[in-house]
């Protein structure tokens, strides 16, 4: 098992340094960058002297060879320093510490919420294959596959609020400060992804399980006479899981792209709103070290998906 971490945690490094190569090298080929942002008015005309833009890139570090520019940022990325953001000056860090366990919060109801809805979905289709049920689940399935996320987000929210007159608390709470409040804010949002990932989940797990129950051992499990719940309790869902957990794991990539769309759609002030920002105003520090921070964050998960394989099957084994 160790032998297995290492060596996955040794093939993770080349991984998130050719991530930070390409981050690095894309953003500097796009037109435009944050100097042309900050020298120029609404209009494109120049507001500074050649001189004062030639200060400002000096200043920045702009005016270094490109590749003196990745190995300074990769040395202070080693030595815990983010770096400062071109416009606010407030350190990459101290946005992260900021911002960070409103989006954590999101991404891990929202995994949870896919399972709570999407597992129970995929069981009772898989076992009512082909009845009514099955098509009906199977409707509502594809459904939330084609809501994009942030429309969902507006959906629930408008619901709540007209329905049981609800109201998120506007500012942001953490967790740790007060829960309760906490998931008021988080909730909304993790609904809104969670769904669309319960609709992938119910898919997954239906295929899975409807494949699985087609084994000898199951025919061998009823042939004994033992009750439907308890051969999907004990024989189907220990194999059926590892794909679904496959899933899942994959998933929490994607979940970037649907928090970015939900937190700017629900004015919640997370790690996706910065890196949208960033985006806009070409800050290369927030875009950088924010790709570099979710790139490591989905190597993580993945790892721990592959070891929760021999949790889940104790027939699999790392040697």
């Amino acid at each position: 098992m160790y032998k297995y971490i290492f060596r996955r945690i040794s093939l993770s490094i080349p991984t998130l340094i050719g991530v930070s190569i390409l981050i690095f090298f894309f953003m500097r080929i796009l037109p435009g960058d944050v100097v042309d942002a900050m020298v120029t008015d609404e209009t494109g005309a120049l507001v500074f002297t050649d001189a004062q833009v030639e200060s400002i890139e000096e200043s920045l570090g702009l005016n270094r060879p490109l590749h003196i520019q990745y190995l300074g940022w990769m040395k202070d990325v080693v030595a815990g320093d983010l770096g400062y953001s071109f416009w606010t000056k407030i350190s990459v860090g101290e946005h992260v510490r900021r911002r960070a366990p409103m989006t954590l919060e999101i991404a891990v109801l929202s995994l949870i919420i896919s399972w709570i809805i999407g597992l129970p979905v995929g069981i009772l289709a898989a076992i009512n294959r082909n009845s009514l049920r099955d098509y009906i689940s199977r409707g509502i399935v594809i459904l939330f596959l084609a809501i994009p996320s942030f429309y969902a987000a507006l959906g629930f929210l408008i619901f709540f609020v007209l329905v049981f007159t609800w109201r998120p608390p506007v500012e942001v709470i953490f967790f740790w400060q007060n829960p309760i409040q906490s998931l008021y804010v988080a909730l909304p949002a993790a609904v809104a992804i969670g769904t669309g990932m319960a609709a992938v989940v119910a898919r997954m797990a239906r295929s899975s399980i409807l494949e699985v129950i087609r084994e000898d051992y199951v025919r061998t499990a009823k042939s004994k006479g033992l009750t439907k719940r308890t051969i999907i309790n004990r024989h189907v869902l220990k194999n059926a899981l590892i794909p679904v957990v496959t899933i899942s794991g994959l998933q929490f990539g994607n979940l970037l792209s649907g928090v970015i769309a939900v937190e700017a759609a629900l004015s919640i002030p997370g790690l996706g709103v910065l890196l949208a920002q960033g985006l806009a105003d070409r800050d290369w520090m927030i875009i950088q070290n924010l790709v570099l921070i979710f790139a490591f964050l989905f190597i993580l998960i993945n790892l721990l998906v592959d070891i929760s394989y021999s949790l889940i099957d104790p027939r699999i084994r790392y040697d």
